[in-house]
């Protein structure tokens, strides 16, 4: 169970470290930025449409008054032509209709109950949008100038991965440029004692070795003459090639 709890927390932190690095300061306060804003156009499409419904509502308000008043007519005309039971019917319909004028007057109150409650919240929320979007900026320049520093301190220092990449790159260079002037040190060693044929030269190993060995018969050719010279005791005399 510990070593359990212990590789979830490794994997944890790992993932926390993962997503610090893929995270963007700026990406995330835009997206919250644009979430708040999306939350400020959400209020105002209901104020308007809390709007749209009291009008409407007053628009019946407007008609049911109306109609009040011509029932009002119809009792008085139905009174002066000696129907009582009209007049009657008329003035039925216009309690309904002021029942139905207290109702939507009601509703009316509460709906503009309502717009004024969600106005009040709509500024609210525009003030906070504003004052997000203002530290935003603040914090995305604040990153932006520290990024800009730290930059500036590991390339001076040597820490970024790009001046590492050269470092190493270099390093290489110097190990490879090594290892070539070892070989041709080598190589100019080898030839020089005739391991190995300078295929490039105007003669081959056959040809070094019947000239060193003329070299070396006309070396013993001189030493002959010479010990003649002494035996016989005659003044030495110049010896030159091919003597």
């Amino acid at each position: 169970m510990g070593l359990l709890s212990r590789i979830m927390t490794l994997f944890k932190a790992k993932m926390s470290q993962a997503l610090d690095t893929a995270e963007s300061p700026h990406e995330l306060l835009d997206y919250s930025y644009e979430k708040q804003l999306q939350l400020l156009q959400d209020v105002k499409r209901g104020i308007v449409e809390v709007v749209t419904a009291r009008r409407r509502l007053e628009l019946q308000l407007a008609k049911q008054g109306d109609s009040i008043a011509q029932f009002d007519d119809q009792a008085r005309r139905a009174l002066a032509a000696g129907r009582e039971d009209l007049a009657r019917l008329a003035l039925e319909r216009k309690q309904v209709g002021a029942a139905q004028i207290t109702d939507l007057q009601r509703q009316i109150g509460e709906l503009a109950s309502e717009q004024e409650r969600l106005q009040g919240a709509e500024q609210r929320l525009a003030m906070k949008v504003e004052s997000f979007r203002t530290r935003k900026e603040v914090i995305k320049a604040q990153y932006t100038s520290a990024e800009a520093q730290v930059r500036i301190g590991e390339a001076a220092t040597g820490l970024s991965e790009e001046f590492t990449d050269i470092g190493m790159a270099i390093e290489r260079a110097e190990q490879k440029t090594e290892r070539l002037r070892a070989r041709a040190g080598a190589i100019d060693e080898l030839t020089a004692v005739g391991t190995l044929e300078d295929l490039t030269g105007g003669s081959d190993r056959v040809e070094r070795e019947l000239a060193q060995l003329a070299a070396g018969q006309a070396v013993d050719a001189d030493l002959a003459a010479l010990k003649h010279e002494l035996q016989a005791g005659t003044p030495p005399r110049q010896l030159g090639p091919g003597a």
